[in-house]
């Protein structure tokens, strides 16, 4: 009896270390969601158009507050301004506003777009974390710890956790949901009722607030539920509803009415009209009714062996089955559903990856656990490895500064700045500024633009009218137009402005570079690697970059046998500056 017990306690004491080295490296790879995110944040600090909306309203909420009910709009509001097709909700807006002013105020120096956007990444992050932690209560480290490995190694949910987009804002509430949905054996059955009935509130509220195609998603979740007698209808489903319906409105229509200065005010309930009632979403473009799955998913879990090889086997496993059927039936419905919508973009079901990882992970931990046991499983868990390590690679080295490199509005703004502050000595001698299509669409916010006080002015102006005359363009000291590798190429903004101003001088102070594709470097040939270099500069200094230098030199040379690829890039922008009378 004593020598049992002595090797039960051999055995136990044997465990201890890897069960303490699996916690380890649970939290270790856990500990890179939020500090990839706020990698992705720092290398790319920019946002393009369509986060506009979100953006401009923080800075405005920031600077002067919800504008009240006035009877002339105050033009120092952007959505006032340039109100776009349909009104979006603020809500989002004014909660980063809101929680990143204390911040704000212990550093005067720190850039207040990165700050509420960093805010919104360690949100997203944060419900990320929480779900691998239920996928830990539920199915055990390995599953937990696969999950996080698939999360860190895809590209679109890192870099976009801290855009100000309605998806980002909902997407931290639709994870939170997605995890109460997963099994916990510890709490009782009302209690898992509860957490279910909570996880459609928490879809539905978003769906009422920033995004109305969640509607659907809250539909194929809640029969489903209903289908397995996971909740009720009345007690849990009407009741959900009901609550969803009027904490989303209270907010929506209490807020965004004062925002835009319309009562009452519904924005996703416009949106909904007149996208999709009206059809006007089509305006963007149409997709194929595949395209969400042979295009979009594919892309945003860019592992093709989660796809491939791990959902497959975690819907085959008799162990892993019900709970992937649980997680993958209605998300999939939801997208099968949205697929009717003409317009199709891979954000509008980005709620969705969490619980596609989730599945994924569950059949690689099968994988896993048995790769001593069968070859298959051997074979397919050193290809999940290898497969996971490749997508982080590409997803950090490649996609990342692909994307970084495609922000030349903002770049060429701050070209501009810089350039002005070397020929004034005084700082309150500012310049007029026009900003064109281009570079509106690519970084330009007022985040970025110098305070009027300090005699500055902005003007993006798009009609075409006002732009033919010389009145329009006779006000600038500088302006912003799109730039070709050809010297002698003229955009329609300058094409006006010379014609109108044929007397006036212009130079060009600045050309601004962008993101124009990848190109494979032959062997041979001399590899430019400008893009990379730059960024890293940025993160690391000038010794990073020469870094870079070494380790690529080495790879090709030892490793690819003279083969590279780098970042392609071609002008973008320019930046023109008026040569005035008094200085020539």
């Amino acid at each position: 009896m004593r020598n049992g017990k002595s090797a039960h306690l051999r055995a136990a004491m044997h465990q201890l270390p890897s069960r303490a080295n699996f916690i380890l490296v649970f939290y270790l790879v856990g500990l890179l969601v939020p500090v990839l995110i706020l990698l992705h944040l720092l290398v790319a600090p920019y946002t393009k158009v369509e986060e506009s909306f979100h953006v401009q309203a923080i800075h405005d909420i920031s600077n002067h507050g919800l504008p009240g009910f006035t009877p002339k709009f105050d033009l120092k509001y952007d959505h006032f301004a340039f109100p776009g097709a349909v009104p979006r909700s603020a809500i989002g807006a004014l909660i980063l506003a809101k929680l990143s002013q204390p911040f704000a105020a212990l550093s005067k120096g720190v850039d207040h777009q990165i700050l509420a956007r960093a805010i919104l990444g360690v949100y997203n992050a944060g419900s990320l974390l929480y779900l691998a932690h239920g996928l830990r209560r539920g199915f055990g480290q390995t599953v937990a710890i696969w999950y996080l490995v698939f999360q860190v190694s895809q590209f679109h949910v890192i870099y976009y956790a801290s855009r100000p987009l309605s998806n980002m804002f909902a997407f931290g509430m639709t994870t939170i949901a997605t995890r109460l949905l997963l099994p916990d054996y510890t709490i009782p059955r009302v209690d898992a009722r509860r957490r279910a009935r909570l996880s459609l509130i928490l879809v539905a509220i978003p769906g009422i607030v920033f995004r109305s195609e969640l509607a659907l998603l809250v539909a194929t979740q809640t029969i489903f539920l209903l289908a397995m007698d996971r909740i009720r209808f009345i007690q849990d489903a009407v009741l959900a509803g009901v609550i969803s319906l009027f904490v989303g409105l209270q907010l929506t229509m209490g807020i965004d009415s004062i925002f835009w200065n319309r009562v009452p005010l519904w924005p996703e309930l416009d949106a909904f009209l007149f996208n999709v009632v009206s059809g006007q979403s089509s305006e963007w473009g149409t997709s194929p009714w595949y395209f969400y799955f042979l295009n979009a998913l594919p892309r945003l879990l860019l592992n093709p062996l989660t796809y491939l090889l791990a959902i497959p086997v975690a819907l085959r496993q008799p162990a892993t089955r019900q709970p992937s059927i649980s997680l993958l039936t209605p998300t999939l419905a939801f997208v099968a559903l949205y697929s009717i919508q003409p317009h199709k973009e891979w954000r509008f079901i980005i709620y969705i990856i969490p619980s596609l990882t989730a599945v994924a992970a569950l059949g690689a931990s099968y994988l896993w656990n048995r790769r001593s046991r069968s070859l298959f499983a051997s074979l397919s868990s050193r290809l999940l490895v290898l497969s996971s390590l490749a997508a982080f690679l590409l997803s950090n080295f490649v996609l990342l500064p692909a994307s970084a490199a495609n922000y030349p509005g903002a770049q060429a703004l701050n070209a501009l700045h810089h350039h002005h502050s070397l020929y004034v000595s005084d700082e309150l001698d500012g310049a007029s500024v026009y900003l064109g299509n281009l570079a509106c669409q690519t970084g330009v916010t007022r985040f970025l633009q110098q305070s009027p006080g300090l005699g500055w002015h902005y003007d993006k102006t798009e009609d075409k009218a006002l732009k033919s005359s010389h009145a329009f363009w006779n006000q600038f000291d500088y302006v912003i137009v799109e730039a070709s590798s050809d010297a002698g190429y003229k955009d329609d903004d300058e094409t006006r402005l010379r014609r109108v101003l044929q007397d006036s001088k212009w130079e060009t102070t600045d050309v601004i570079d962008g993101f124009a594709g990848v190109s494979v470097v032959k062997p041979g040939s001399t590899a430019n690697g400008a893009a990379e270099r730059r960024l890293l500069s940025k993160l690391g200094g000038q010794s990073a970059a020469g870094l870079y230098d070494q380790a690529r030199d080495s790879v090709r040379k030892v490793v690819l046998r003279g083969w590279w690829v780098e970042l392609n890039m071609r002008p973008k922008l320019k930046v023109l500056k008026r040569i005035r009378e008094e200085y020539y």
